[in-house]
């Protein structure tokens, strides 16, 4: 995996393009059980590096241990580009793989990715679902203090409040 993350960390496409063509596994993982592809979101490369992961065989299905998808992290480190190509592919924006509940909305939520929520909820995702711990998007962005988010959403200042986050934050992660 080391070769891998060097060529991701340097966003270098020939680098990639030659070591596919040399027989790199693209199904490769590191020790967290991240793929070739999430680890290429986690690195920022471009979309001509992630397209090619895909069309040479990268799996945009793939999660990791912790029930992570591609369609996880793109919202995590703010790749639009990622996250609508996979709504392109059918990815369901109410899936999560996530033992916790956690949906793609309460990412966009908590990291505040407007532009990634409005697209979020266009494509239907549910801003009411709850994940184990009774948390919607909306009390992940009270708490986050997104101001932003909670005027995207049907926000209720005056409702009451779910304030039991002892150990919420540590589920985003």
């Amino acid at each position: 995996m080391n070769k891998w993350l060097e060529l991701l960390k340097n966003n270098d496409y020939l680098g990639i393009k030659k070591y596919i063509k040399n027989g790199a596994d693209l199904q490769e993982s590191n020790e967290s059980g991240e793929s070739v592809l999430a680890c290429a979101l986690r690195a920022g490369c471009d979309e001509t590096i992630l397209m090619l992961l895909i069309e040479s065989g990268a799996d945009i299905f793939d999660f990791d241990d912790e029930g992570v998808s591609i369609f996880d992290m793109a919202i995590t480190y703010d790749n639009h580009f990622m996250v609508e190509y996979l709504l392109e592919q059918g990815i369901d924006v109410n899936h999560t793989d996530r033992k916790s509940g956690f949906t793609a909305l309460m990412a966009a939520a908590c990291y505040g990715r407007i532009k990634i929520l409005k697209l979020l909820l266009q494509k239907g995702a549910n801003q009411y679902v709850k994940d184990s711990k009774g948390f919607t998007a909306i009390d992940f962005a009270r708490k986050m203090n997104k101001k932003s988010v909670l005027e995207l959403l049907d926000y209720d200042p005056d409702a009451p409040k779910n304030t039991n986050y002892a150990s919420t934050l540590s589920l985003i992660n």
